[in-house]
């Protein structure tokens, strides 16, 4: 079973409270990637430029990341910086230099176009469209989006919407796209466009499924540090469609909710580091243990 993610390869600097780090491996495609490969094999669709360090190409190998699909441009890398204080929820941004991100074209390996699962990351809706055009019949698609794109592209999100089995948004987002306050009015009215399934991330406070019939909460991992969030969104969704995929692209409620753990327990490594320092010491039986923390805190409890 294998995930082809397209996506962005940034160098991120970025200041918290508790610290920073300046070009730091970053971008949705790298954190989703790294996330999922402890789940399943994965296939990475994304550019950087020459000045793109090796070292941060051999840590993706080491993960057994497929980079065939990752193209090295002339000019410079995607780079972000920005800064959070207390209110860790939300990231000021001090700089954006889209660089060969700018004119990125997707184009698929043809070993990636039989890919069991896709999974389009946060880019241009018009490009993560094209990027269907050029799969033959994958048995999950699922994308995410941002404000930018709700902005400036919100027809060619809806059109977007009408061809995946899920999205995955933050509740900022799934107001802003709904134009509704009420999470569980956004959630119905996404889903109504057209996914099978609306995830609602919603930070410290856990997340929301919404499923044909049923609205599913999962809590959020209790941590008692949080250094950096940047990237915690992306883990959560290589590791809930990382699982998935490992389960055959079931969408049955009990594995999606079980994959929404799984997800949730791969965003609680990232934010206790910066860049993909926490998760570079991750071992399967970390995950597990904090997977049955979250089970436990899900069960209701005896009187």
């Amino acid at each position: 079973m294998s995930v082809v993610v397209v996506g962005s390869v940034a160098l991120d600097s970025v200041k918290t409270p508790f610290g920073e780090r300046a070009n730091a491996l970053g971008g949705s495609a790298v954190y989703f990637s790294y996330s999922a490969s402890f789940f399943s094999d994965i296939k990475l669709v994304g550019v950087v430029g020459r000045d793109f360090p090796t070292p941060h190409l051999d840590l993706l190998r080491r993960r057994k990341i497929n980079l065939d699909g990752l193209q090295v441009a002339d000019g410079e890398t995607f780079r972000w910086s920005g800064f959070y204080e207390y209110d860790l929820n939300e990231a000021k941004t001090l700089d954006t230099r889209l660089n060969v991100f700018e004119k990125f074209s997707p184009n698929l390996p043809d070993a990636y176009r039989n890919a069991d699962c896709v999974f389009l990351a946060n880019i241009d809706p018009d490009l993560q469209i094209r990027v269907l055009r050029q799969v033959r019949r994958p048995k999950l698609i699922a994308a995410d989006t941002m404000n930018l794109w709700i902005s400036t592209k919100k027809e060619s999100l809806k059109a977007l919407c009408r061809e995946i089995d899920i999205l995955v948004l933050n509740d900022g987002e799934a107001r802003q796209l709904s134009g509704k306050a009420s999470l569980i009015q956004a959630g119905r009215l996404i889903q109504s466009w057209g996914p099978k399934f609306v995830v609602v991330k919603k930070g410290e406070h856990g997340v929301l499924l919404f499923s044909k019939k049923n609205v599913f909460a999962a809590p959020a991992y209790p941590l008692e540090e949080v250094f950096d969030p940047t990237g915690a969104g992306d883990t959560f969704a290589g590791g809930f469609i990382g699982y998935l995929n490992k389960k055959g692209n079931r969408l049955d409620e009990n594995t999606l909710h079980q994959a929404l753990f799984y997800g949730t327990v791969m965003a609680s490594f990232t934010v206790e580091k910066f860049s993909l320092e926490r998760l570079l010491t991750v071992r399967p039986p970390d995950i597990k243990r904090r997977l049955t923390v979250l089970h436990r805190m899900s069960r209701p409890s005896t009187l």
